[in-house]
């Protein structure tokens, strides 16, 4: 069996990029930091609104495959908040949270809500 995810942040401003290269956003070697400094320079001024999607596919050895789809709708804040996550954890802020980035939340709070939990729940629920 292979399981296999992968996501991608959805900015509106900037018509649905970095999408499916959002680890690259700022080049093939870029940081999650340099990713982010790049982020709030392209979105400055404009409309914050974005989403989270991942894309979770399991395959069975006889070819068989699960597709799901998880989907968090959210913001950019203004500025990098909190310590925790990795990649665009300090700038999202979940529109069904609490006002606080990914980066501010416990790991529980953070995947209670994100994209890649929906997702991984979604194919669980196909099994």
């Amino acid at each position: 069996m292979l399981l296999a995810d992968d996501t991608g942040l959805e900015v509106d401003a900037l018509d649905g990029a970095p999408g499916v290269r959002t680890a690259r956003f700022a080049g093939e070697h870029a940081t999650d930091a340099d990713n982010r400094k790049k982020m709030l320079r392209e979105i400055s001024g404009k409309e914050r609104t974005c989403r989270f999607r991942t894309v979770a596919l399991l395959r069975f050895p006889d070819g068989r495959e699960l597709i799901a789809e998880g989907v968090c709708e959210g913001t950019l804040s203004l500025e990098e908040i909190g310590e925790r996550g990795f990649g665009y954890d300090p700038l999202f802020i979940a529109t069904d949270g609490d006002g606080r980035t990914f980066a501010q939340m416990s790991v529980e709070e953070k995947h209670a809500l994100s994209h890649r939990g929906k997702a991984f729940r979604a194919l669980a629920e196909m099994l």
